[in-house]
């Protein structure tokens, strides 16, 4: 028997081996975690919510795989009884957007339902919107700017509480025959292994087949004097922000994968300005010399479970240091939240709700967002790279790349996608 090994930090990694688990329950699943906890990088920074799929182009595996993974997260929050939401968003503009949500609105009427939707879902549409008016979207959300002249309806955008989703996700994979979680431990070093007739004394290595040499060390790397080698049939990396350091340590130097990072601040709100609310707002995005759509939600404001307003993320672009020194861990000093942001955060705030005050804003949190395109670059795809170790492409290196949102949302169907159109095809 031989294992399959992870590395995952975020709820993709844990929604991947649960399926695993579940679907080979004969083969050995390995999640290894280099934090003391899963979900400790972006899963746990974000905005918790479940994304309708409104925003990207048609054809693309983020439409897909978010339309698909939220049909699949809320029936699995109704099945664990995971706190769960549906909300609603109004993505609200101004006059000079109008045609912004004109066009999702469009998109949205015109797609189908993707692959693995099951039979009840048949004759509904996959992405209900509805466009009104910015005087019925004041209906809604009173405190609305005078300049709000229309807004999008999303009826299937929702909120969850994230941890326990990904309690669920831990839980089932503990519970599993052949599923085993192992936390603060890092990958240190993985080799391309190809088969061999020499006899190995280990009932978990068939040495005979093609696969991945994987060298880890638990707890204090400088401090650790030796680690545990695993020989693992199939390798699935899904580091979030650390996505390309393992393929690129395998990769000759003019073929690496450059990374670019994303610092969103989120900021608690408490005063005047708004009367109580229920729906998540989102403004249109910005569609001048700065244009970010692609790039950020912009500064919206979302509710988490218990009913608590918050605004964010902003989006600030950082860089990893030069020299390195820090390794794939230098983005930990940009995670102190500071006041720094929030007189621009309160400004694109009183864009649409302009009775906000900025006292009653605090910095709350920050998250940090991978990305494989500069701040210049477009729109960029869930990337799905495949590597083998040797030319019978069989034991594939599956590396995630550049999974930012919708990635939570999006995370038991990205699972289904490794699981049953990209190992099934490999001879899993």
């Amino acid at each position: 028997m031989t294992l399959d090994a992870y590395r995952p930090v975020r709820a993709v990694g844990l929604a991947i081996a649960q399926r695993l688990s579940f679907q080979f329950p004969l083969k050995s699943t390995y999640l290894v975690e280099r934090h003391p906890h899963a979900g400790e990088e972006t899963s746990s920074r974000n905005s918790e919510v479940i994304h309708a799929g409104l925003y990207y182009p048609p054809n693309s595996l983020k439409t897909r795989l978010c339309l698909r993974g939220r049909q699949l997260i809320y029936e699995r929050c109704d099945e664990y009884n995971i706190p769960y939401r549906k909300t609603g968003k109004l993505v609200v503009v101004h006059e000079d957007q109008r045609a912004y949500i004109e066009s999702l609105h469009i998109k949205a009427t015109g797609l189908p339902w993707p692959k693995y939707s099951t039979q009840a879902s048949q004759g509904k549409p996959v992405l209900p919107t509805e466009l009104i008016t910015g005087e019925q979207a004041r209906e809604l959300v009173p405190d609305l700017s005078k300049k709000i002249v229309a807004a999008l309806w999303s009826p299937e955008t929702g909120i969850l509480d994230s941890h326990a989703f990904m309690e669920s996700l831990e839980r089932d994979i503990m519970e599993s025959e052949g599923g085993e979680l192992v936390f603060n431990t890092n990958v240190v070093r993985v080799d391309a292994y190809k088969r061999s007739n020499q006899v190995v004394d280990s009932p978990d290595i068939d040495a005979g087949e093609d696969g991945w040499v994987v060298q880890t060390i638990t707890g204090d790397v400088r401090a650790a004097q030796e680690g545990d080698t695993i020989l693992a049939r199939n390798l699935i990396v899904s580091c979030g922000l650390s996505g390309p350091f393992i393929l690129n340590s395998l990769l000759p130097e003019q073929s690496r994968i450059p990374m670019y990072y994303a610092r969103g601040t989120y900021a608690s709100f408490n005063g005047r300005g708004i009367s109580p609310i229920s729906r998540l707002i989102y403004p249109g995005p910005n569609l001048g010399a700065q244009a970010d759509a692609f790039h950020s939600l912009g500064t919206h404001l979302t509710i988490d479970m218990e009913g608590k307003i918050r605004f964010g993320p902003d989006l600030e672009w950082i860089s990893p240091p030069d020299d390195c020194e820090e390794g794939p861990d230098f983005w930990r000093k940009h995670l102190v939240p500071n006041d720094r942001r929030l007189e621009e955060m309160h400004r694109a705030v009183m864009d649409y709700l302009p009775g906000v005050k900025l006292e009653g804003m605090r910095p709350d949190y920050v998250g940090i967002r991978p990305k494989l395109v500069p701040p210049e670059g477009g729109f960029q795809d869930f990337v799905f790279r495949t590597d083998f170790p040797n030319e019978n492409r069989r034991g594939p290196l599956i590396s995630l790349l550049g999974f930012e949102s919708p990635g939570l949302t999006a995370s038991l169907a990205i699972a289904e996608y490794v699981v049953e159109d990209m190992l099934r095809g490999h001879g899993k």
